[in-house]
């Protein structure tokens, strides 16, 4: 069902470096960290009344790492860490695929694998949020491309982890900031988004 031009915006969230600290393929929840600010940007996003959810690829299922049924554990464990911050976890969307991957069910190429949107689309639709009002947030270009693609405003957080920076339709941020907190201020201050390009960047 389409949804109505009054809907609502939300803000879409990367998990690994973006919300917590990157450990490759971790569903371990004693190695779960958010990362630097990130307790501060919940804090000040959760006072917007968005929907906060978080969208992420994890291609260890498809790579036969961990099962799809560990990500429920690593489900609660972002609810408890919302939680701790004054903010709620409205949804935990994740792409289990990889083209490349040994488990033949989870082994092809999907549309919700990021930088494809339809994890973002998904998202909106389960949020019930139009994505034209909604944001994007991760730290390299592929979560911007999809947030591009979905239609919903872009941030950069450009904390290192972006090494390639190849150019192309849709991976122009509105926005690049160098922390999750620093994101936070910028959706939370309403600025127009930026014409594309030059992009609005606060690196030094």
């Amino acid at each position: 069902m389409a949804l109505s031009p009054q809907a609502a915006g939300a803000i879409l969230l990367d998990k690994d470096g973006t919300l917590l600290h990157d450990v490759p393929y971790n569903v371990d929840p004693a190695r779960i960290r958010l990362a630097d600010t990130a307790g501060d940007a919940l804090r000040r996003l959760a006072r917007l009344g968005m929907p906060l959810a978080v969208v992420s690829n994890q291609p260890g299922v498809a790579l036969g790492l961990f099962p799809e049924a560990a990500l429920a554990r690593v489900e609660r464990v972002l609810a408890e860490l919302f939680a701790r911050h004054g903010a709620r976890l409205a949804g935990f969307h994740y792409c289990p695929h990889h083209p490349a991957g040994s488990v033949p069910r989870y082994a092809m190429h999907c549309l919700c694998r990021k930088p494809a949107p339809g994890l973002l689309g998904h998202a909106c639709a389960a949020l019930g949020c139009n994505p034209a009002k909604s944001w994007m947030v991760g730290d390299i270009l592929d979560d911007v491309e999809a947030g591009g693609r979905a239609g919903c405003h872009t941030v950069l957080v450009d904390c290192g982890n972006e090494t390639e920076w190849m150019p192309g339709p849709f991976r122009t941020p509105d926005f690049i900031v160098p922390t999750l907190d620093r994101a936070a201020q910028v959706i939370a201050a309403g600025l127009p988004v930026a014409p594309s390009p030059p992009m609005m960047s606060e690196r030094p």
